[in-house]
């Protein structure tokens, strides 16, 4: 098959199509012909040498595909033989197959191109336990989102608007600013003319926000526990900026605040699938009735996908990097 496997760490032109084995099913997964693949911002880590695959991942990067199933393992119901789906994986999506647990697949709904559904699992899943689970968000609850016209910012607008939350998001432009607020957030800041946290204050009456969803770290953590409420919850999910901070223990003790954060990759399968099943129950609904899609950035063919690395790394881009390969 063709696939997308650097044999060294570098910069974007290492991404070039090789041919590597189809892989087959194991005991209770199924094979995927991939049709379009997302792009995330830990493939861009894994190319340059940061982020190592976990133990028994393909080396090959992708974090989530879509398709349809064309094999099952053993003890796999033949039934989904055929079937169009969307995937969260570990690793393997920039490729024509990939190997994958049946339970970390969703369906993809009529009226949802692959190209949207490529673009749903990771950020969808991250989201979801993070800002849902680790931060116990919850109608009524005003949130603050950094990135907020990556991705993650993007689904973090959108699930935010289902369920009932306020969400402030920093942005690098007013043109992002513009972006995000016609999405649906309640506020944008640009964080290169305004400091963030005096307009947290301002926008919350003093009060603060429920939730930090952060893909920062760094210094940015000191000035995230300056915006929460008393009872507030910062989750982190990225260190984009810095894997150390320095934070006030007397004030988080004092309001009584939780810090908290996670990584999806690593996870194991019977965790990924339990967050399907959840996602199937609570967010898959408004897929499958259209009042959830993606926020579409850019298309870029597999050959290109060195493109798509140089479009995500130069950061102009708002939504979702997506590789096709039909």
């Amino acid at each position: 098959m063709r696939a997308i496997d650097p044999t060294e760490a570098g910069g974007p032109e290492v991404l070039v199509v090789v041919d590597r084995p189809t892989p087959r099913p194991g005991p209770g997964e199924v094979l995927i012909r991939v049709a379009a693949a997302g792009v995330n911002r830990p493939d861009v880590l894994q190319r340059t040498g940061g982020y190592a695959p976990p133990p028994g991942a393909p080396s090959i990067p992708g974090l989530e595909v879509a398709g349809h199933v064309v094999a099952v393992g053993d003890e796999g119901d033949a039934h989904l033989v055929g079937q169009p789906v969307c995937a969260l994986l570990a690793g393997g999506g920039y490729a024509e197959y990939v190997a994958v647990p049946a339970g970390q697949c969703l369906p993809v709904p009529d009226g949802l191109s692959m190209v949207e559904a490529a673009a749903l699992p990771e950020t969808l899943f991250t989201v979801w336990t993070n800002l849902f689970e680790r931060g116990y968000a919850a109608e009524g609850d005003s949130v603050l989102v950094h990135g907020g016209t990556s991705g993650i910012g993007t689904m973090a607008i959108l699930l935010g608007k289902l369920f009932g939350l306020t969400v402030i998001v920093t942005v690098g432009s007013d043109a992002k600013a513009k972006a995000a607020r016609d999405l649906g957030a309640a506020h944008a800041i640009n964080y290169r003319t305004e400091d963030f946290v005096e307009r947290v204050a301002e926008i919350t009456g003093g009060k603060g926000v429920s939730v930090v969803l952060d893909m920062v770290g760094g210094d940015y953590v000191p000035r995230n526990i300056k915006c929460l409420a008393e009872d507030g919850r910062h989750v982190s999910i990225a260190v984009q900026g810095g894997a150390s901070a320095t934070v006030p223990l007397w004030d988080i003790m004092r309001r009584r605040l939780t810090l908290t954060g996670s990584t999806l990759r690593p996870r194991d399968a019977a965790f990924k699938e339990m967050v399907a099943d959840e996602l199937s129950r609570t967010v898959w609904p408004h897929v499958a009735e259209g009042r959830l899609r993606p926020v579409m950035d850019r298309t870029f063919p597999l050959e290109q996908a060195a493109d798509a690395h140089r479009r995500m790394e130069a950061g102009d881009h708002v939504g979702k990097i997506v590789l096709t390969l039909e």
